[in-house]
């Protein structure tokens, strides 16, 4: 077989070629390299935003809107509940005692009104405070009447309640009649004022009859 010499002309050409192609792949590769580059940094970004509250809890702003208004209302409702069963437990306890208070209280205060000064048996008299929890929020004082004589006697008894000035802007009248010598009686003194301001119960007079 006869071969023939390549010249410097075809040479040439061929390096060209070569160097053609050399480009193009360059070219593609940098392409690629670019769009993947992109695309990370897209997805960066997207992930990086922070999606509002609508878009997690899958509700519109305007049903957002709408529950947390439900949740205001469902609170007041609560607390006016609250407030009506407080005031329900107070009114019970009053009146599971009010008979018996109100008949004790009317012959108490006509016993004393004549009494000078706090009578004659304030040593026979205690008083002990009532948990509110227990009275319906009310305040009410146990009044403890003991009978120290050695015949039977009846009792009057007057608590005053003070405000913190010292003031008297409540007066009740307890009582217990017909007690055997070392018996004891434990009526209670309520206030029907409202909780706040704080008053203070006072053992005013305290008469043996």
């Amino acid at each position: 077989m006869n071969t023939k010499p390549l010249n410097s002309k075809s040479l040439r050409r061929g390096r060209s070629a070569a160097l053609a192609l050399g480009v193009v792949a360059v070219s593609t590769v940098g392409l690629v390299s670019c769009g993947d580059d992109n695309d990370s940094s897209g997805s960066s970004s997207s992930q990086a935003s922070t999606p509002d509250a609508a878009s997690l809890s899958g509700m519109t702003p305007s049903a957002l809107k709408s529950a947390a208004s439900s949740a205001v209302a469902s609170a007041r409702a609560q607390a006016s509940a609250a407030a009506s069963s407080a005031s329900a437990a107070a009114s019970s306890f009053e009146a599971s005692v009010s008979s018996e208070v109100a008949r004790a209280s009317k012959d108490a205060q006509n016993e004393l009104k004549d009494v000078k000064g706090q009578g004659n048996a304030m040593s026979d008299v205690a008083m002990t405070g009532k948990p509110r929890a227990q009275t319906g929020g009310l305040l009410a004082v146990l009044v403890s009447i003991t009978n120290k004589t050695d015949k039977k006697a009846s009792y009057a008894v007057q608590v005053d309640f003070l405000d913190s000035s010292g003031k008297v802007v409540e007066t009740r009248y307890v009582g217990a009649e017909n007690l055997a010598p070392g018996a004891k009686a434990q009526p209670l003194a309520i206030s029907a004022k409202p909780p706040e301001p704080v008053l203070t119960p006072k053992l005013a007079k305290a008469q043996r009859y």
